[in-house]
């Protein structure tokens, strides 16, 4: 579930001033969501906030029991969150927030019947992400290096480390930061990844990245580490596992010193990773394994970057494009 967006005025409204029922319901699908589900604490909080919105309208509207909530309800939920003007992207996974919990409910014995089955949602526009083609990305590589040469230290290794681990893997910055000492296979290049619940996957390592990797534990994490650190890859500065706010920095910092390249966040590198395997000849199917992807569906979106580049290309230099 993607990360929320900035909370509507509706949507601001604590839990905890929902109505009893309301508010034990929410709090037992959440325990679901967590201990059951195992989804990470930032997906338990999205839908969290979704809800709360939507079981604050049905409140509302009068609704005292989720029995009384029809499918009309639901849509004017939706309808006002387009008046507040949320994106179509919010709308939609606020939408699928509701029909999985729905669903929950009718498993659960809470209902007899579902009138989230169907809820519908705006269709995203796909739009072609800004994008670090691989000549910028072998140039933000080389530059993380030389300020590492230039600043020493540590840290200095540890951001090598980071940018090579996000570009050559693809892994979601959350996956970086829980990467663990005995999740790397040096014997075969690789690192295992936990994924959105907790889905274990393996990912190769290129030779460029696993040296990265090898100098910053061997010459730079014991320099940070402390009695109380995690057995964590990556750490912060003061020991502890190192925060995502810190690497999202470390990403901001080296992009701001590349020329020609997008002011892109951890996620921007892994869709360069996927979009230039692809245009290397990497399959479909492979790139989906290593990106954690459950559906194949999401990966082909990468499909479609690479020939939206292919005909810009093509309708820029092509005398009779």
């Amino acid at each position: 579930m993607p990360s929320p967006d900035p909370a509507p005025p509706d949507q601001q409204r604590p839990a905890d001033s929902l109505p009893p029922e309301f508010a034990d319901l929410l709090e037992r699908y959440l325990r679901h969501l967590g201990s059951e589900r195992q989804l990470s604490e930032h997906t338990v909080r999205a839908y969290r906030a979704d809800l709360t919105s939507l079981l604050g309208h049905l409140a509302r509207l009068g609704r005292t029991t989720l029995a009384e909530a029809g499918l009309a309800d639901l849509r004017s939920w939706l309808a006002r969150q387009q008046t507040l003007g949320q994106a179509r992207s919010s709308m939609q996974r606020r939408a699928t927030a509701a029909r999985v919990f729905f669903a929950w409910a009718v498993r659960t014995g809470e209902l007899a019947t579902d009138p989230a089955a169907s809820l519908r949602s705006p269709k995203l526009q796909r739009r072609l992400p800004e994008m670090l083609d691989q000549e910028a990305a072998r140039q933000m590589l080389q530059n993380a290096i030389a300020i590492a040469a230039e600043e020493g230290g540590p840290v200095a290794l540890r951001d090598v480390a980071i940018l090579e681990v996000l570009y050559g893997s693809g892994v979601r910055v959350a996956e970086l930061c829980g990467l663990d000492l005995a999740d790397v296979d040096t014997d075969r290049r690789t690192v295992r990844v936990f994924g959105k619940g907790r889905k274990e996957r393996t990912v190769p390592l290129g030779a460029p990245a696993f040296r990265a990797v090898h100098s910053w534990l061997a010459e730079g994490r014991p320099a940070l580490v402390t009695p109380q650190s995690p057995p964590a890859i990556f750490l912060g500065e003061r020991g502890g596992r190192i925060d995502q706010r810190v690497v999202r920095r470390v990403v901001h910092r080296v992009l701001r010193l590349t020329d020609g390249a997008p002011d892109l966040g951890p996620h921007g590198l892994r869709h360069a990773m996927a979009t230039h395997l692809l245009e290397g000849g990497a399959d479909l199917r492979s790139v989906q394994e290593m990106l954690g992807h459950a559906s194949l569906a999401t990966t082909q979106l990468y499909t479609h970057v690479t020939t939206d580049r292919l005909r810009g290309a093509y309708q820029q230099a092509h005398p009779r494009a």
